[in-house]
């Protein structure tokens, strides 16, 4: 290792693809760019089925490529290669996003000179509007409703959110997370399979005493809406799935049950009624059956699996 690669701490960059392989080696030809001069890549190939994942190994042979079985979600691909990572630090970023040469620094800056933060994510625009913003940081996800809100969702970036501060959640599009807190902590849980994950794993690293970060100082550009079809009965699925089993997971006392009650209740409900009136049956369909969905899965300690996976890190 060099000199200059000395001063910069290793870090892993991982990213999976499902049925993108072009979109995911616009990404690789993008971090091949960087400035920043210690890093190890891994894809993962979330047994993708309509598409020759084998490209990407082909043009990237440096890469590390790891092919999974079965599709195990946003989490469990992205875990896939944690056993393999040897980075101080794990950049999880999606393959439909693109970064500029001096993204990573700004990242890493603030995990080196913060030890108590444990997460950070970047300012985040869209890469069809680059001045727009999708992501300046969370607002705390509310116990109850269990929503939160981007900052600066939609926002002109004239500068406003340049700063580095603390924020209520992660946003698992660009994450860079320690290591060590990672080993101390536990992956993400892939119950989930998709949506709501990465505010569960911030939570439970948060109660473990650690912080949350953003920083305005590094930007990546995301190709919002490539890997899921939007206001799909897919989507609707496993955002509703989502946001109740997050709050069984985080939530105990008066505080779930009210929470369940106004899921159950108030929310779902109005959903339904939403997309019965805009006659979308299929996603009305899809919203009653992650409510089902729960409810077949009553009998587990606390109605869930393991809350956190450690696993041979």
């Amino acid at each position: 290792m060099s000199d200059k690669n000395q001063s910069f701490p290793l870090v892993s960059v991982v990213t999976v693809n499902f049925n993108q392989s072009a979109v995911t080696c616009e990404f690789l030809e993008s971090i091949g760019k960087i400035s920043y001069s210690n890093i190890e890549i891994f894809v993962v190939d979330n047994a993708s089925v309509r598409d020759n994942p084998a490209l990407i190994k082909e043009k990237y042979p440096k890469v590390h490529f790891i092919q999974t079985k079965t599709n195990l979600g946003f989490a469990g691909g992205n875990n896939a290669a944690l056993p393999y990572c040897k980075g101080k630090y794990v950049l999880f970023i999606n393959n439909d996003t693109e970064v500029p040469p001096s993204f990573l620094e700004p990242l890493v800056d603030v995990l080196e000179r913060n030890p108590d933060v444990a997460m950070v994510s970047p300012k985040i625009h869209y890469f069809h509007s680059p001045e727009t913003f999708q992501f300046a940081g969370f607002t705390p996800i509310n116990p109850i409703t269990i929503r939160n809100f981007a900052i600066g969702f939609g926002e002109k970036d004239k500068g406003q959110y340049d700063t580095t501060v603390e924020t209520g959640s992660i946003f698992g599009a660009a994450m860079l997370v320690s290591m060590k807190v990672i080993k101390e902590v536990g992956m993400m849980t892939e119950q989930f399979f998709l949506y709501y994950e990465e505010h569960d794993w911030a939570e439970h690293i948060k109660k473990a005493g650690y912080k949350i970060y953003y920083t305005g100082k590094s930007l990546v550009l995301h190709k919002e809406s490539i890997s899921t079809v939007k206001d799909s009965p897919f989507q609707t699925f496993f955002l509703t799935r989502g946001r109740i089993l997050y709050a069984r997971r985080n939530n105990r006392g008066i505080t779930k049950i009210l929470s369940l009650l106004y899921l159950y209740l108030i929310a779902v409900p109005k959903q339904a009624l939403m997309f019965l009136f805009k006659g979308r049956m299929s996603l009305m369909g899809a919203t009653f059956k992650a409510v089902f969905w729960h409810w077949t899965h009553l009998n587990n300690r606390d109605g869930l699996p393991q809350l956190i996976q450690k696993k041979n890190l």
